[in-house]
């Protein structure tokens, strides 16, 4: 069983859980939209299978960081990354100004989050975590 997580991993790991919430939500407005508005499902249906896959990564990590497992954090690192790009694209290429101002906070506080002292000394497994190991 590895030792407990700090508070702010945990906390990375809801939000990063909404993301993943979200994610979900898109693939079944995809599915409802191909099941009732589309003459040829067949590509909405894929995008839609492409999401959800997609969101069950997230939430996986998600789970993981709750649950206080390690390798979940680089997963999670990495989809925030992702997701500030999205960010980006659309305060600039859509024109959606506080939509993406808004992605792109939610993306850094879970950063934030994640690059603590004691998140990252917990990853590493220095400090007390590593003395926590020993015992």
């Amino acid at each position: 069983m590895p030792p407990d997580a700090p508070r702010q991993v945990r906390i990375a790991g809801v939000l990063v859980g909404l993301q993943g919430l979200a994610g979900l939500a898109f693939a079944v407005a995809l599915v409802v939209r191909a099941a009732t508005q589309v003459q040829h499902p067949g590509s909405v249906l894929a995008e839609a299978g492409y999401f959800l896959l997609i969101s069950a990564g997230v939430l996986a990590a998600a789970i993981g960081l709750v649950r206080g497992r390690r390798w979940a954090r680089t997963p999670a690192v990495v989809v925030q990354l992702l997701l500030l790009g999205v960010s980006w694209y659309v305060f600039g290429g859509s024109g959606q100004h506080l939509i993406g101002v808004l992605l792109a906070l939610f993306c850094v506080a879970v950063l934030v989050l994640l690059f603590t002292g004691r998140a990252r000394a917990w990853s590493m497994r220095t400090g007390e975590w590593a003395d926590s190991e020993r015992g």
